[in-house]
């Protein structure tokens, strides 16, 4: 199954979320693999010719003996930010594919995995698949920030006024995000990312490598060419309270103003309140309805709604609740493009958790176009 969201624009950059899903758990794996990388390549052969992948990023159940037969697979495909995470497919399946592409863009390969996206006056860099094997995760979170701060020092950039989105994806999460949020705390309070200046929207769910000994992987997004005055940091007050009252440094979600849309990244986001709160412990239903009130409000101060919204990745804890949020879910948004894995969130209180992407047209003669 092929689900697509378009935002299309005539003499600009166009884009477009895909999710591909296997049909058909009873397939074996290599012919589930084939299935998807078939979609894939006919969307790009077809009704996405033209369109360059910016990021790809596949779910597999069983990274550990699934990953080196995808990856011989992937060489015959084009180069592009590739992130492979071991978050099983709920639908039973054993791979799912999250692409987002865009038209009217170049593409180029830089150094260290990551990747420039360059239309007009900015030049997007993506980085994805990022991993070390040193130590814990702490250590491991911290090298991956050093070497991430360097890749954009090369570019002109920093992650204090660059960077836009992190996802941190942590094997055995109830023990080791801990380590990540330690590292991250102190990395950010070197680069000038505090609670008196701001940090940046990020995901900490759990996820592995094909590598036992790796613990965290990681997936970033920059821009270059960006102004300060662009980017709005979203905070939902009446729902949400600042993540450093508890102990951790991102934001809820960060809207970015061009001169032709608006985009916004809402960060991986739960059942909480003002007060640092799980609400309705227990309670997958309602922690679903509370999940989305939060991400509305925050939408809603970025001036957009869930119309907006060109994807969403659902996160769950436990594999029993997977049948009742996916009718919710489907009810309230039938043409999504959207996908349902098998993630603990980063508290155990928290049953589920979602994260999305919007845009909106604008029009702001300030800024260039995206």
């Amino acid at each position: 199954m092929i689900e697509i969201s378009r935002y299309e624009v005539q003499g600009g950059v166009s884009e477009y979320h895909v999710m591909i899903h296997v049909d058909n758990p009873r397939l074996a794996y290599a012919e589930q693999v084939k299935s998807v990388l078939s979609a894939y390549t006919q969307l790009l052969e077809g009704e996405l010719k033209g369109a360059v992948t910016v990021l790809k990023r596949f779910f597999l159940s069983d990274a550990a003996n699934q990953s080196d037969y995808l990856q011989t697979l992937l060489v015959e495909q084009e180069a592009c930010p590739l992130s492979i995470v071991e978050q099983s497919p709920l639908n039973g399946t054993k791979i799912a594919l999250w692409a987002y592409l865009q038209k009217g863009v170049e593409l180029k390969a830089l150094s260290h995995g990551m990747y420039e996206v360059k239309h007009g006056a900015y030049r997007h860099l993506w980085m994805a698949g990022a991993c070390h094997e040193t130590s814990d995760a702490e250590a491991q979170t911290r090298q991956l920030f050093d070497d991430y701060i360097t890749l954009l020092r090369e570019q002109g950039c920093t992650l204090a006024e660059n960077c836009l989105r992190t996802w941190f994806f942590v094997q055995n999460v109830d023990v080791n995000y801990a380590g990540v949020v330690k590292a991250r705390n102190e990395v950010f309070a070197t680069q000038n990312l505090t609670n008196q200046t701001h940090f940046i929207a990020s995901t900490g769910i759990a996820g592995r490598h094909a590598n036992h000994q790796v613990s965290v992987l990681m997936d970033a997004y920059a821009v270059q060419g960006i102004r300060q005055e662009q980017i709005r940091y979203l905070y939902a007050p009446t729902h949400l309270n600042p993540t450093y009252e508890y102990g951790v440094s991102f934001e809820r979600g960060t809207a970015v103003d061009y001169g032709d849309r608006r985009q916004v990244f809402i960060s991986g986001t739960a059942s909480i309140n003002n007060k640092g709160e799980v609400v309705h412990p227990g309670d997958i239903c309602n922690q679903t309805l509370r999940m989305w009130e939060n991400v509305e409000v925050l939408l809603a101060e970025a001036e957009c709604t869930f119309e907006h919204v060109s994807h969403l990745i659902v996160y769950l804890r436990d594999v029993a609740d997977y049948i009742v949020v996916k009718e919710m879910f489907d009810e309230r948004f039938p043409n999504i493009p959207k996908v349902y894995l098998l993630a603990p969130v980063c508290r155990p209180g928290w049953l589920i958790e979602m994260e999305c992407m919007a845009v909106k047209t604008i029009h702001n003669e300030r800024f260039s176009a995206y």
